[in-house]
């Protein structure tokens, strides 16, 4: 049956009974389950973690929160920025950690240019880059990621990858997930804190993360959020108009990229109306007039929503055994 009021106003939360249900959620499993003190939470300056620092001061108080921010070469003065402008406002103890020493010294760097040179044979050190994908709504054609390079001249050229390539560099600038991980889990274990992880549904259910980088957490508050309430628990919390009004980024590569460009293929809204009907058995025509997309692209959609669920199911795992050992239940 259609129904017609489908929009986005369906993810619309009650605010107030959402932050109430996770902060309790967090008390009872930090620190009754996990017997921690506190936590520590990796602050970007983006929508997500900053909602889940807000949430976390809430529900332990700001003595109990530590924040880390984590920037790189690589990373924009925007992000710095906005990670300050977090943290100053929820008034929790703050870590500065700079990790592009670590990550020279893993060669995550030089590993990920000599992938790119391997298609773009003049990229040199003064050059930025990022990889995108062309959109979902476009056509049905397999979709291939490509590199896109700046020259210390301003000139930008678009080279597809090749599996080698774009595997290269995937690989090397995860280094820098799973290095910032490790440092949380460091001051997490000096404070007997618990370490939280920032993903909202789109990226937990899609995939977009790193396997023991940022996938890695102990308790993931907003995991079952699509981002459209993220903005919406925001809003409630108090979280700064300049962090809100920011368009999500993976702030990963040295050019500025949208997590549209690099992964989703389209706006978040209209991916959290896609999802949320793909996940509810929305009618397809009431989910594409609600998203402002033709029944075809709404298709389309729902076909990248299962391949990238299949494609990434490999993170959600854990550790596989052999046989059956006892477990410890919660």
């Amino acid at each position: 049956m259609s129904d017609n009021n489908f929009s986005i106003d369906t993810l619309r939360l009650d605010c107030a009974k959402e932050v109430e249900k996770i902060t309790e959620t967090l008390r009872r499993i930090v620190l009754k389950q996990f017997r921690k003190r506190g936590v520590v939470v990796a602050l970007s300056g983006g929508i997500d973690s900053s909602v889940v620092g807000a949430l976390c001061v809430y529900a332990f108080g700001k003595e109990r929160v530590l924040g880390l921010l984590m920037p790189e070469k690589d990373s924009s003065q925007k992000t710095h920025e906005l990670g300050r402008l977090i943290t100053d406002h929820l008034e929790i103890s703050t870590i500065c950690e700079d990790i592009t020493p670590i990550l020279d010294a893993v060669g995550c760097y030089r590993r990920r240019d000599e992938a790119i040179k391997s298609v773009v044979p003049e990229y040199g050190p003064d050059y930025k880059c990022k990889i995108v994908l062309p959109s979902v709504l476009d056509d049905d054609r397999y979709r291939i990621f490509s590199v896109v390079v700046q020259s210390p001249e301003g000139e930008q050229i678009k080279v597809r990858l090749t599996p080698s390539a774009y595997l290269g560099i995937v690989a090397a600038t995860n280094f820098k997930q799973r290095v910032r991980k490790m440092l949380e889990y460091y001051h997490a274990d000096r404070l007997n804190y618990a370490v939280t992880g920032t993903p909202n549904r789109q990226e937990y259910d899609q995939g977009f993360f790193v396997k023991l980088g940022d996938g890695a957490a102990d308790i993931k508050p907003i995991a079952h959020l699509y981002k459209t309430q993220v903005y919406q628990l925001a809003d409630f919390l108090g979280v700064p108009g300049e962090i809100r009004k920011q368009p999500p980024t993976t702030d990963t590569y040295s050019m500025q990229q949208s997590q549209e460009e690099f992964y989703f293929s389209l706006p978040y809204d209209k991916m959290d109306l896609c999802l949320y009907g793909k996940n509810n058995q929305v009618p397809l025509t009431d989910v594409a007039v609600a998203a402002e997309l033709t029944v075809e692209q709404t298709e389309r959609v729902y076909n990248d929503i299962e391949a990238k669920r299949n494609a990434t199911r490999y993170l959600h795992t854990p550790p596989m055994l052999v046989d059956k050992v006892n477990e410890i239940s919660f």
